[in-house]
This record gives structure tokens, sequence and C-alpha cells, in this order.
């Protein structure tokens, strides 16, 4: 049972945890809930790197800022192999409703960054979480559905329209199905992974949508104020350190703060580690 909730912040979370030693990579670490995630973590004694597309254009006294575009798969590899032991790691960063957009070998922009990005950053870094000996690796993924289908045939929105939201759900099922088979392959490792729905929260996750987008779906009322049920950015981070904490937490998704029922499909999980590995040309 959980002493925490929707309401709780990431230093509520992680008041009186000392991570002093431990060394946490945050993906997209300096924005939104990313920023949040690295502010608290440092606070709780971590040092950590926010892994972050442009590190000259953030400034952070607590973190060091490395870059890392997730799009680009050779430029995963060289952030990766700086690390000698990494404890924890937050696969935070995320495109949503973006307009159609290409990367690499044609990919779909939110499956390539959202996913095959952090498949592939976690490929490079399992030596380094193995040698933790107790490594957690946390995947914010979304409010996601059982039956969130992975288009298995056309991933990559080539023989259909591109659809902005299917591509957005598409990415984020890949999230807790990528989280799932992780702790299946991590756990003899001391690697231990999971997935977590961190909330409803507004910021720069939402650039690609209008401001009579955001109106229409009852997120913000004319003036700009968020719905009632939208969480501060320090309340959005907390269910990924709440994760990243817990003993002997893996295999699950979360959110507020706790373990729900939803279970990713072990075959699509296992079935979808294949079809990364072969998109992006990285054994497992």
């Amino acid at each position: 049972m959980t002493q925490f909730d929707a309401k709780s912040t990431a230093d509520d979370v992680l008041a009186g945890v000392d991570l002093t030693g431990k060394l946490a990579i945050v993906t997209g670490g300096a924005s939104g809930i990313g920023l949040a995630t690295t502010r608290a973590l440092a606070r709780a004694g971590a040092t950590v790197v926010a892994a972050v597309r442009e590190p000259g254009a953030v400034s952070l006294d607590f973190a060091e800022a490395r870059r890392l575009d997730l799009a680009d798969l050779a430029q995963v590899a060289e952030f990766a192999a700086g690390f000698g032991t990494v404890d924890l790691l937050i696969a935070n960063a995320g495109v949503m409703a973006c307009p159609e957009t290409r990367v690499g070998p044609g990919w779909e922009l939110q499956f390539a960054v959202n996913h095959l990005g952090h498949f592939a950053l976690v490929h490079h870094l399992f030596p380094a979480l193995a040698r933790s000996g107790s490594a957690r690796v946390v995947v914010v993924s979304s409010n996601v559905r059982p039956d969130a289908p992975i288009r298995w045939d056309d991933p990559f929105f080539v023989a259909e329209p591109y659809d902005r939201w299917a591509a957005y759900g598409q990415s984020k099922a890949a999230n807790a199905l990528f989280a799932a088979h992780l702790d299946v392959l991590g756990r003899p490792h001391g690697i231990r992974a999971s997935s977590v729905h961190p909330g409803a929260i507004l910021t720069p996750l939402q650039r690609h949508l209008t401001r009579a987008e955001m109106i229409e779906a009852g997120w913000i009322d004319e003036q700009g104020n968020a719905a009632d049920y939208f969480k501060t950015p320090e309340q959005g981070a907390a269910t990924q350190v709440w994760a990243a904490v817990q003993p002997d937490l893996g295999g699950v998704h979360c959110s507020d703060c706790a373990v729900t029922p939803f279970r990713p499909s072990s075959s699509d999980a296992a079935r979808l580690w294949t079809m990364s590995t072969t998109l992006t040309g990285l054994l497992s």
C-alpha cells in the first residue's frame, strides 16, 4: 500500500530517500516533468545527467546536461558510451501529436523518438546498468489501453495515411511493452523496469497542439487555465521517481504512485522487442 497519491510531488516521494552515490539519467530532463524529475533526484543526492537535444540552450546548476537526440541512433550510441555505471534511467523524453515527420530511414518521428530511441539507449547502456547490480529503468508511457494496438505491418504509416494521435498512442503502447520485456531480460542482471502514466500535465509536450484544440478537448478554459484534473509538473514527476526507488518493483505499469491492474501482453512485448532489434539493427 502506497502512502502517496495523485497530488503527491516528486519531492514528497523522495523525502528521506538518500540517493548519494547513485548516477541517474533523465531523458528530456530539462523541461516539463523531466526537469521536475531531474531536480528531485538531485535534491535526494543523486548525480543526474539530463539528456537533452540542445544542452547549450538550458541552464542547470543541479545536474549536467548532455546532448542526446533520440532520433539519431549514432548519437544515441555516442551518448551511452560515456557511462561506466548507471543506477537509474528515466526514459522521459517524448513527442506528442506532431505533424507527419520522417527521420532516419523514413521512420515516423513519434515511434522513432518515444520508443526506438529509448530502445537503442537501453541497448547501449545495458552493461552500465548491469554493473549497478540494482538498476531501475522507468519508461514514461501514458494511460495505456490493454488493447492499444501496435501496427505490426505498418508502424510508420507508409501504407496508410498518417494519423498523429494513432501514432502517439502506438508509441505509448510500445513504451509499456518495452518496459515489460526489458524487465524479463534485465532481471537476471539486477535490472528492473516498469512503465508509468504520469497523468495530465501542461508542459512543452503540447507544443504541437493549438490553443483551440486544447480548449475543445477540455484541457484548458478560454483563459488558458488547466482543467482541475491536471497535475503540476512536480506532481507529474512523482510516479516516475516513485517507481525508480521502490524495492523489487518491475514488470508493472504505474500511475498516481501505485501499481495499476494493466499488464502488457508478454507475447506482444517479446514481438515488439524482436521487431525493434530488426529495425535498429541492434541485437538483444
